[in-house]
């Protein structure tokens, strides 16, 4: 059966929770609140970009301090995300949207993106573009908390990745994933079953190919120059420590100083 291509976090969609079970979502949540706290004399209004299947956005809804919106570019992932909002019984709205499109007449204190989601910008205008649309979104004083992987991250992560696989009973996936030092990008390839519930048989195959360009930290910290933004902080890891070019994942915060 020849596989089909599609677009991502389309198949995947259904496997992903799978796929980011070993993801300390509460942790996470526990990071980027902390960030907010420190950094926002009185956030309310708090939008995730990229949000997935809104599990990042349920843990920061379940402070019962926020209100949250999440958005993602996938219908598939916003459907799923708002199913285990309706099941958590957590006050989170979420919606379909482009992230380099945002749409909303109400502005943000906080806007935030984690896991590698603006390593799919692969061009260093796209990354611009993003810190303006972001911008226009948010309040005088709004903060924009992003992360990105840097090149050591791929190399150090890329064996792991690689020749993965999982199995939800109805789906099964296998990924394989290679970093190409040179450009700066890295692949993850995902090919997705969907199984007959009575048979077990396969009788839908997808694949989806996901490219991520790796960012260093000088690299974004001259886009940064370039926005309207004003630099807060940059932290190492999930710790509220000062990036270095070693680090392996950066986190932003960014301040939005003038409205737009």
């Amino acid at each position: 059966m020849k596989a089909r291509h599609k677009e991502i976090y389309t198949s995947l969609a259904p496997v992903y929770d799978t796929l980011m079970a070993d993801v300390d979502y509460e942790s996470w949540g526990d990071f980027i609140d902390e960030i907010i706290q420190t950094h926002h004399h009185n956030p309310i209004d708090i939008l995730e970009l990229a949000c997935g299947t809104g599990s990042l956005s349920i843990s920061l809804a379940e402070l019962e301090c926020y209100n949250i919106t999440g958005t993602d570019l996938s219908p598939d992932m916003i459907e799923i995300a708002r199913d285990k909002a309706s099941k958590f019984e957590v006050e989170a709205e979420f919606f379909p949207m482009n992230y380099l499109d945002i749409s909303f007449e109400n502005k943000f204190d906080c806007i935030f993106t984690v896991f590698d989601s603006v390593n799919y910008l692969r061009e260093e205008s796209e990354l611009l573009t993003f810190l303006q649309r972001t911008h226009r979104s948010l309040r005088t004083g709004g903060l924009l908390i992003f992360d990105f992987s840097t090149p050591r991250n791929s190399m150090e992560s890329v064996d792991y990745l690689n020749e993965n696989e999982g199995d939800t009973g109805q789906f099964r996936f296998y990924r394989t994933s290679r970093y190409d030092a040179k450009q700066k990008i890295h692949y993850n390839e995902f090919e997705i079953e969907e199984l007959d519930p009575k048979t077990g048989k396969v009788i839908n195959t997808f694949f989806e190919q996901h490219k991520q360009r790796a960012y260093s930290l000088s690299e974004v910290l001259s886009i940064v120059e370039q926005s309207p933004y004003h630099l807060v902080a940059k932290y190492d890891g999930f710790d509220l420590i000062d990036a270095t070019e070693n680090s392996a994942r950066v986190t932003m915060v960014l301040r939005c100083q003038t409205p737009q």
